[in-house]
């Protein structure tokens, strides 16, 4: 096919000398990189892209901005793509959607012939009779009404998701999103704007939104250069802010991957949808709003027709007319919906080219010739409000431009709460009632000149930047509400006998659906919208809310902001399920004292989303083996030093801090007395355990509350959720990142610890075993608890996070005395391991309640409840199936692994949950489940290790080491 090119500079997003061929319904095309599909389709002259969803009627692009359901095409393994968004590659494959036969002679466009039969609705009040029927009648309704085919044996592609953060984001990268940008960024704050276009500039991008399009043009150049090359900005082109969350928090989607970006502030410089005027078939193949034909000049350097009429009730397509003709596209009228012309500087161009000015007009009808594209339209005066002349006159054409005006994109605003309102005198909108730290700007407010809405962006900037207080400057005067040009023509909606006026493209729907909703007594526009479906597609509202509500408001006699439009909710755009189930990137977190570890040969593994020192590679030690045994036979004899600060930290403050742990854990809490810390046991409401912890009660109404370093995230959480229910006078704050923590352990620690700690009695009469403090350490102050998790005498001591280096450095100087040596999470696992201390999610499972595991001493059963207690009661009642038991086998012996099944007769009963050669005791120990049966010291039990091979251990009493406590309680 003969390609309809024009030339340059038209196609700002297309790369000539790269052509691309491709395949559309079996036939062979080519376009050029940067075209999308649509565009290359149109340049080839093939303006039919698929068929409508209900009656199966032949579409071609509406917006070109992904924003309707016309351009929904098929590819090998993705149905519903939207080809005005979708670039060509070498060798796509591509076909039409929804039609029966062949695109262009659709055996299903006769379901039309029928469509009184289908009225709106007609799916509540049929085929339910006789009972049963249904189930006949859904594979066919699903059949002729589906849109693409999903190919079940595709290969799922790569997504993952990021995240970032910013003190200001800015959705849409037209002019006053721009100005926003740079307002804020040059006021010091870290910005992000975001953009759907593969280039910033918005609308003026294709539009031309002056006479002089070379000013725009220029000045778009200068403000889009710095935009690129500011250090504080970054810049997401091809991307989608796909929806507001509470505190600002928005996702954002890239191509494949979805970032989760959480601002401080936003402006929403999100534009404006161009709205059609509704008439008889103006769905046809060659119809299409202005903007879209301007799309396809200015960026894919595509003639959208030969022969245009353009259909106006704004200033804008006097432009637009402008442009065409410069083009060499032959413009043979300007159709006005208003009674009078616009200023002569709009219409004198025009005029001079001898283009056909029409005023007081529309297009009541279109016809399509042989190609079921359009060939002409029937333009009649208007009469009243939807009422035209009994006659009009013929105008050949096959492209009709259509604007009736601009709605908001009002999604995201209304997303975080705020109101869109619409006044009917001036049939304008506006948005209020947004949450703090929102602001919109530019076209969304109405401002359609180029200077106001750079005027407009950069106040919404400074605005954000004074209420995060960068800035202080002065707000630039805006231009008075009564400068806002009226943009929209209050009615363009013109009935016709035969029908076919289509209020929604994407389902097919009419004036008379909407009017006969109406009249089945649904008179909310909420409730038309579920009964009729109308903005349910994949446009959701963008081009039919505001006819609705007008339809809405006029037949159930109210105004249009009387009736409102429908809710918006996110998402945004149609969001893939491959972009919500892709790859999460977990952060590495380094505690603060990172870099000693580091400069000590230190190994780091992961624990939860934390790095973490494994164990110390220093000599003598050659093998991480020998660096472990190391490691733990320093602390059982010397003193050994840790960095625990991955462990959670929750803060507890309020009179009801008690009673509310007591509920949360199994333990009892009320009577706990200050400057004690108590074992902290957390069950879920099945009674698994799913967390552990230590709580400190530091004063009457303040606890200090330990977690597991992969479980506190879920615990603060649930925390939240249980006192949403209980409404108790507490506190909760996750301060895992506000602290520090080390953890002191040895015979000799206290020696070290005495060294750093003036004025504070670190006996065992004076701080005893399980006891803690608030103090200093070397200065700083801390909180000191006597805890026992490795079985030696042990202080944790928890600091501010700044003082995190400083803690560390001070310790291990007051050490060398004493021997001291940094130890990894391999020994403390050894360590607890010997004093039998169990590791939640370790030693523990999906199914593990407190008697299963023999911490039925951790379980108050004086108390009223705790969330879990039913379901602890009726498992205790029970006869347990497995336990959790401790093994020893001799040194020498196969040592078994984690995950090792546990046999009794042939049967699974268990599997080995820890396991590791002590050489505090020369002998391998280790923790597994095992039947009940089996799990008396004394009992053995059979664990095939690797390579097939049986060993049987012999099941012992718990602790391995220092049965009696003494050297702990020191």
């Amino acid at each position: 096919m003969t390609q309809k090119r024009l030339p340059a500079p038209m196609g700002s997003l297309i790369n000539r000398q790269q052509p691309v061929s491709f395949t559309f319904e079996g036939e062979s095309f080519t376009g050029y990189n940067g075209d999308s599909i649509a565009s290359a389709l149109i340049a080839n002259g093939q303006q039919l892209l698929s068929r409508s969803f209900k009656y199966h009627r032949p579409r071609g692009v509406l917006s070109m901005f992904g924003q309707d359901a016309n351009s929904l095409v098929q590819l090998p393994d993705e149905p519903n793509v939207l080809a005005d968004m979708q670039p060509i590659t070498p060798g796509l494959n591509v076909s039409g959607q929804n039609y029966s036969g062949s695109l262009n002679k659709d055996s299903d466009d006769k379901i039309q012939l029928f469509s009184r039969f289908m009225p709106v609705g007609f799916y509540y009040r049929a085929f339910y009779k006789p009972k049963g029927m249904w189930k006949r009648w859904e594979p066919l309704i699903r059949r002729k009404a589906g849109l693409g085919v999903l190919n079940l044996n595709a290969t799922a592609g790569y997504y993952d998701k990021a995240y970032l953060f910013c003190d200001l984001l800015v959705v849409g990268a037209g002019p006053a999103g721009i100005q926003a940008a740079l307002t804020a960024a040059d006021g010091g704050a870290k910005v992000i704007i975001v953009e759907q276009l593969p280039v910033a500039g918005g609308a003026m991008s294709w539009a031309r939104m002056s006479a002089d399009a070379q000013q725009t043009e220029q000045q778009l150049g200068a403000m889009t250069h710095r935009l690129e090359t500011h250090p504080n900005i970054r810049l997401l082109l091809n991307a989608t802010c796909n929806g507001w969350f509470k505190d600002h928090y928005l996702p954002v989607i890239q191509n494949q991957r979805m970032y989760k970006v959480r601002t401080g502030s936003c402006v929403i410089a999100t534009g404006t949808y161009d709205q059609p005027v509704i008439f008889r078939n103006n769905d046809l193949p060659g119809i299409m709003l202005t903007s879209a034909a301007q799309r396809l000049i200015q960026h894919y350097a595509v003639s959208p027709g030969q022969r245009a009429v353009l259909l106006t009730g704004n200033d804008d397509a006097y432009f637009a007319a402008l442009m065409m003709h410069e083009q060499g596209i032959k413009v043979a009228a300007v159709v006005d919906l208003r009674a009078t012309l616009p200023a002569a500087e709009l219409t004198e161009p025009l005029q001079s080219a001898s283009i056909e000015l029409i005023t007081n007009a529309t297009v009541y009808e279109a016809f399509a010739g042989r190609s079921g594209q359009l060939s002409s339209v029937d333009v009649r005066t208007i009469t009243g409000q939807g009422q035209v002349a009994p006659n009009g006159r013929r105008i050949e054409c096959d492209l009709l431009c259509m604007s009736a005006g601009y709605m908001p994109a009002w999604q995201l605003p209304c997303q975080a709460g705020g109101k869109l309102s619409y006044d009917d005198a001036s049939a304008s909108f506006s948005l209020g009632d947004l949450p703090a730290n929102m602001f919109t700007a530019g076209s969304i407010n109405g401002w359609s000149g180029l200077e106001e809405s750079v005027r407009d962006g950069m106040n919404a900037s400074r605005m954000a930047l004074q209420q995060l207080g960068f800035s202080h400057n002065l707000i630039t005067p805006s231009p008075s509400e009564g400068e806002k040009p009226r943009i929209n023509y209050p009615w363009p909606i013109f009935p016709h006998p035969k029908g076919k006026e289509f209020v929604d493209f994407d389902e097919d729907l009419q004036i008379r659906d909407i009017i006969n909703a109406t009249k089945h007594g649904y008179r909310d526009v909420q409730l038309v919208k579920r009964f009729s479906t109308v903005g349910m597609g994949p446009s959701q509202g963008r081009h039919s809310a505001l006819p609705t509500a007008r339809l809405v408001a006029r037949a159930t006699n109210r105004s249009v902001s009387e009736t409102g439009i429908t809710t918006a909710r996110p998402p945004f755009s149609a969001e893939s399920l491959a972009h919500l189930a892709g790859r999460h990137f977990d952060p590495w977190r380094v505690t603060a004292m990172h870099q000693r570890h580091v400069a000590l040969q230190a190994q780091m593994m992961p624990a939860g989303n934390w790095l973490r020192p494994g164990w110390y590679q220093t000599l003598p030690a050659t093998d991480k083996l020998s660096a472990v045994e190391a490691e733990v036979l320093n602390v059982r004899n010397n003193v050994g030093l840790i960095d625990v600060s991955t462990l959670g930290g929750i803060e507890l403050r309020g009179p009801d801090a008690a009673e509310f742990l007591n509920r949360m854990y199994t333990f009892a809490f009320i009577k706990q007395p200050v400057g004690r810390t108590r074992y902290a046991l957390m069950t879920n409401e099945q009674g698994v355990v799913i967390d552990d912890g230590v709580a400190c009660r530091l004063a009457e109404n303040h606890f200090y509350v330990t977690a597991t370093s992969s479980g506190v995230a879920r615990v603060y959480q649930s925390m939240l959720q249980w006192n949403i229910r209980w409404r108790l006078d507490v506190d909760i704050a996750n301060v895992t990142s506000a602290w520090v923590a080390v953890n002191l352990a040895g015979p000799k620690s206290r020696q070290v610890l005495s060294q750093l700690c003036d004025g504070q009695d670190l006996s065992a009469e004076g701080f005893p075993y399980l006891a803690c403090r608030e103090g200093r350490v070397s200065g700083i102050p801390a909180r000191l608890l006597r805890v026992g998790f490795v079985g030696e005498l042990g202080y944790e001591i928890h600091v501010p996070t700044r003082y995190g280096l400083a803690l560390w450095d001070a310790l291990m100087q007051a050490g060398q005395c004493c021997g001291i040596k940094p130890f990894g999470v391999e020994a403390q696992r050894l360590l607890r391991l010997e004093k039998g201390h169990v590791i939640i999610g370790q030693d523990t499972d999906g199914m593990s309640h407190p008697q299963e595991i023999n911490m039925g001493w951790a379980v108050n059963r004086s108390k009223p409840s705790f969330i879990g207690r039913r379901a602890i009661d009726i498992l205790e009642a029970h006869q347990p199936v497995r336990k959790l038991v401790a093994f020893r086998l001799p040194a020498g012996s196969p040592k078994p692994l984690e995950g090792h099944l546990v046999l009794e007769g042939g049967q699974i009963t268990g599997n080995v949950t820890s396991c590791e050669f002590s050489p505090t005791l020369n002998a391998i120990i280790g923790m597994s489940y095992a039947s009940a049966e089996r799990s008396t010291p004394g009992d053995r039990i059979t664990i095939r290790t690797e390579d097939g091979r049986e060993v049987t251990a012999e099941v012992v009493s718990l602790p391995f080491y220092d049965a009696e406590n003494q050297r702990q309680e020191l």
